[in-house]
């Protein structure tokens, strides 16, 4: 896939936990494990905004595109 979810690297700077995460961003912990793994065909603006916030991050921090060879 092109599009890289860098949310685990992201979590660990602001130390924060999975459920501590999905709690505040107000999605199920499966859903986020889901982003977590690169397994989400689709992601939220709203979902997405509000990681931004509980984060205090840019997108860019978050999601990564890549080349595909």
């Amino acid at each position: 896939m092109a599009i890289i979810v860098n949310l685990d690297v992201m979590m660990a700077k602001r130390k924060i936990s999975a459920g501590e995460l999905s709690d505040a961003v107000g999605i199920t912990p499966a859903n986020l494990s889901i982003l977590k793994n690169n397994k989400a065909k689709a992601v939220r603006f709203s979902t997405l905004c509000r990681l931004c916030e509980v984060l205090d991050c840019q997108p860019g921090d978050i999601l990564e595109y890549r080349k595909e060879d």
